[in-house]
Formats: structure tokens, sequence, C-alpha cells
């Protein structure tokens, strides 16, 4: 059988396969929606037929997705690039919401305290012991977080990229300061170096920006250090020491362009990492103080008997942290995989 025979039949339309996968995507839909809002039956039922909706929804998302986009589909890579959107775009829009009472306690009285989430109301996932609206105060919360993250990876991308970059090309005395400058840094624990920091500095969004951004200078300086070596050698590079170009415009022209993307794939990495490393110091009582809402003092809120009566109180923060970082390090990852095919076919 020839080839011109097989390739008809791959291409072959079959409307049961598609009605197949539609039919579990809706099904699990169904079930995980029945799973997280019935009040009928004990939480281990519920959680167990969320999950199994779950997963059902995700296998037939990622049939439908192979049918259109082919076999390398890959359902949670969209899934967490499309929380990220979502979220971005609520962050933006937040202030504009019809969103309920998330910091001022004096305007809360008459609201119920610990209200359970009923994604109906104004509450949709339920309040504090304040009366004060969870899904805003996640909201405003995620404004904080990702506001600090994102600041402490703008610093620590491009001071640790120049500062790897410079080390990498002109080696010698500069790379043994970078390199004896950057393990002091890796040898102190960063849990300590973040508690040491937090004690010192006020806390303020670029006081704790500027904290996280030193967990990520070492990393950066290592990984654009490594790539700036690698390419230094490079014909292009050596043509263009040749022809009389300074070192400034090589490293400018020459080398930027192929350190950048795979500084960035880290970045989008160490955004979830400062993502859990905010919020730690948030639960800790040492990032930003209530009632400025962020993931870590919402969590804080749940601590002790209040979790065991009130388990939204953690879950609903717990929820938005756990989604954000894992679409985070799903996206990061990605992109890091994309680098390092390029690299093998450069």
């Amino acid at each position: 059988m020839s080839k011109s025979d097989i390739a008809p039949r791959a291409r072959t339309f079959r409307p049961q396969s598609l009605l197949a996968a539609v039919t579990l995507t809706v099904v699990g839909l169904v079930l995980l929606a029945f799973g997280a809002t019935t009040p009928q039956l004990v939480p281990p039922a519920k959680a167990a037929i969320a999950l199994l909706g779950l997963g059902m929804s995700l296998g037939g998302a990622a049939r439908l997705g192979r049918r259109w986009a082919g076999p390398g589909f890959d359902v949670i890579f969209w899934l967490g690039a499309g929380w990220l959107l979502l979220l971005g775009l609520a962050i933006l829009f937040t202030p504009w919401l019809p969103l309920a009472e998330d910091r001022d306690v004096a305007s809360t009285v008459l609201e119920p305290v610990f209200a359970t989430p009923t994604f109906t109301g104004s509450h949709p996932l339920g309040t504090n012991g304040f009366g004060l609206d969870l899904l805003a105060r996640s909201l405003y919360g995620a404004r904080s977080s990702l506001l600090i993250s994102l600041s402490a990876v703008a610093i620590g991308t491009v001071t640790g990229g120049v500062i790897g970059m410079v080390a990498g090309y002109f080696r010698k005395a500069v790379d043994r300061a970078v390199g004896i400058a950057t393990d002091s840094l890796l040898a102190v624990p960063p849990l300590v170096l973040l508690i040491a920091l937090a004690t010192v500095l006020q806390p303020h969004l670029s006081n704790v920006a500027f904290a996280l951004a030193l967990l990520t200078i070492p990393g950066m300086v290592r990984l654009s250090r490594a790539t700036t070596m690698a390419y230094a050698n490079r014909e292009f590079v050596v043509a263009a020491r040749a022809m009389g170009a300074t070192r400034s415009r090589i490293l400018l022209r020459e080398l930027l362009p192929n350190v950048l993307l795979p500084v960035l794939s880290l970045a989008v990495v160490m955004i979830s990492v400062l993502v859990v490393a905010e919020a730690s110091l948030s639960f800790l009582g040492l990032g930003i103080q209530p009632p400025e809402p962020t993931w870590g003092n919402m969590i804080a809120e749940g601590e002790g008997r209040v979790f065991e009566e009130h388990p939204h109180i953690v879950l609903v923060p717990g929820a938005f942290l756990f989604l954000t970082v894992f679409a985070f390090n799903i996206v990061g990852e990605k992109a890091r995989g994309r680098w390092d095919s390029r690299s093998v076919k450069l």
C-alpha cells in the first residue's frame, strides 16, 4: 500500500470520536460543578466527584485540542496560560468590577461572617471573620503578590543578566569577583536572608520586592554567564571582534539576543518561586500587613480552629496561590523546553 493511500485515511473525519470528546468534556464539567457546589454530600465525597469531573473534562479537552491543533497540543499548558490571562484581566479591571468590600471592616458590620461559598449572591467565595469578601480580597491580593513578584524578577533579571554577561565575557579577575559574590549569596539560606531583610526593612511593596530580588540575582548571574561563555567564541562574535567592533557593541548586538531568551525563560519560572516566597513572608507576618490583602496573610487568617470550622478561609486564597504558581511553572517549563530544542538545533 502506498503513502498516498494511507494519507487520506489519516485525515478522515470521524464524527463519533468528536462526539465522544465533547460528551466527556461536558460530563466532566457537570460533575466538577456538582461536586464543588452541592451541599448534600460530605466533603470527601464532594472532593472525589469534583476530582473525577476534573479528570474527565481535562481528558475530553485534550482530545478536542488534538483534533484541532494536532498531536502536539498540550491542554495543561493552554489551561495554565488561560488562567494567567484570566487572572491578569481580572486584576487589571478589579477596581471596576462589582465586588463587595475587601478591607474596610467598618462597612461590613451587617455582612455575614464566615459565610461559605455559594457561587451566587454578593459573596460567591464567602467571607472571612470580619465579613470581608474573599473574592475581592483574593483579586486585590493577587495584585499585591504579582506586583511584588514581577518587580523582583525584573530587578533580578536585569541586574543578574548584566553582571553575568560582563563576567562571562571579560573572565579573569572580573569573573572571579562575581563568582565569590554569587557564592556568598547562595551560601545564605533563602528563608534566613528574607527574614533578616524583612526585620530590618519596612514592610512596603518596594522593600519586599527588593528583598525578593536578591534571591533571583545569583541564578540569573550563573545562567547569563554560562550562556555568554558558550557564545563568546562563536563565529559571529569572532567576526565582529575582527571587524573592530567595540566590547559594548559585541555585548549588546551579538551576545544579548542569545542570552535574553534563556534568561527570560528562567524569569518566568522564578515568578512562581517568588510568589510562594512573598506568601510565606506575609504568612509569617513579615510581609505586607493587614488589612492590605495578600494571599499569604489571607491564609494566615485561617490558623488554628478557624480552619477546622471554616476551611474556605484558607482554601480560597490557597487555590488562587496554587493555580497561579502551577500556571507559571507550566508556562516557564514550556518556554525552557523550546529554548533547549532551539539550542540543540544551533
